[in-house]
Parts: C-alpha cells; structure tokens; sequence
C-alpha cells in the first residue's frame, strides 16, 4: 500500500472516531441536568421558595398562607417556609408532593415554551399537584385549557428545565 493509501485510511479512522465519540456525547445524559431540573424557581434575590409561602398550606387549607422564619427547610437549592413544624415535616417527608410544578416557574409560560416567574396568589391544584401562574390574568388564559395547558407544559419542561 502507498503512503498516501495509508493517510487516507489513518485521517478516514480518525473522523471516524471523532463523528462516533460526538453521537455518543450527544445521546448520553448530561450530568448537571439532574442538578438543574432539581433546583426551584425562587426569584431574583430572595432564595426563599414560594416566596415564604407554605407549600403544604395550599393544600391543607385551600389558600396561601405565609411561612414562618422559625419553620425552614432547606431542599432543592432553596429554603422553605412552613406555617407550623407539622407542614415543615410533612413537606420534608414528600417533597414531590407539595413542591409546585416546573420549579415553582409560571405554568403557562412552560407550555409556551419559556419560563417566568410564578406568583404563589395565582395558583391552583389540579389531580394532586400545584401550579403558580405569573399574576390573575394569566391564570384565567391558563385556566381556560388546563389538561391541554399541562400537556404542552409537561413536553416542554424537559427541554427548559436543562437549558
């Protein structure tokens, strides 16, 4: 074989190995995915979930009701206010439960395709699980195709939520 046979054949090896280790780097999961998708949406400056809000409280008493310094909890890259210790505990034991969807971000700009800032007195539970939305007016645009609304929001988060 000629050099230049075997210069092809090596640079041909080459790009060859270079185009699979990319696809493969591609379809692998990215490790700071999982840290990102954990973390909760808590403003600009605060770093309080909810804005101080209690989790547990919209669906122990039906409503917003303001956390306690005195009853925090740390978890998903934010601290939790919690009305009393027992609201604090139970959220401690199932976070998932009580935490609102898509980081706490505005549901209806997560099945537009972006996200905004959620507003804890524009809310609602819906099979189990609770959505902010940024302000009233908002809401009622949400509001008026929920299932289809959460469908979009549910396909998009992935997409938003690692970016």
């Amino acid at each position: 074989m000629s050099n230049t046979s075997n210069r092809f054949i090596q640079t041909a090896a080459v790009i060859s190995a270079l185009v699979i280790t990319a696809a493969l780097a591609m379809t692998l999961p990215d490790a700071r995915a999982e840290k990102r998708t954990a973390t909760v949406f808590t403003g600009i400056v605060e770093g309080t979930a909810l804005a101080g809000y209690d989790a547990v409280a919209y669906f122990s008493e039906g409503k917003p009701v303001a956390g306690s310094p005195d009853f925090t909890l740390h978890h998903a890259g934010a601290t939790w206010r919690f009305a009393s210790a027992a609201n604090r505990d139970s959220f401690a034991a199932s976070p998932d439960k009580f935490a609102p969807q898509y980081g706490g971000h505005c549901a209806w700009a997560v099945g537009q395709g972006y996200t905004a800032k959620g507003d804890p007195k524009a809310w609602r539970i819906v099979d189990g699980k609770l959505y902010l939305n940024y302000d009233q007016k908002v809401q009622r645009t949400w509001e008026a195709d929920i299932p289809g609304n959460i469908g979009k929001a549910d396909r998009n988060w992935p997409k938003i939520s690692t970016n």
